[in-house]
């Protein structure tokens, strides 16, 4: 009787660790979720209005259009796995 008792004393014992370190963790998650989120913050800046003469510009030519579609296919081609002559870029517009 007195080993079935050490046995199930142990048993609670490790059961117990097991879930009060698991609680500490969770704690300690949620500390560090509250001490990130307030880092986080930035102040608010107050807003600026844009004059209106400040009109987006038209696109500018991209130089050496040309190379650049060459190297932009060779790159889809190479990601596909196929041949540079398969690829058809039908148009580029700058972002």
């Amino acid at each position: 009787m007195e080993m079935l008792m050490d046995n199930l004393f142990v048993l609670g014992l490790g059961l117990a660790t097991v879930f009060v370190g698991l609680i500490c963790i969770i704690i300690i998650c949620k500390l560090m979720s509250v001490l990130c989120s307030g880092m986080g913050q930035k102040p608010v800046q107050p807003t600026v209005a844009v004059p209106a003469s400040a009109a987006p510009s038209a696109p500018e030519a991209i130089p050496n259009r040309q190379e650049m579609i060459a190297a932009v296919a060779a790159a889809v081609a190479e990601e596909m796995g196929t041949d540079v002559s398969k690829i058809r870029i039908l148009s580029m517009q700058k972002i």
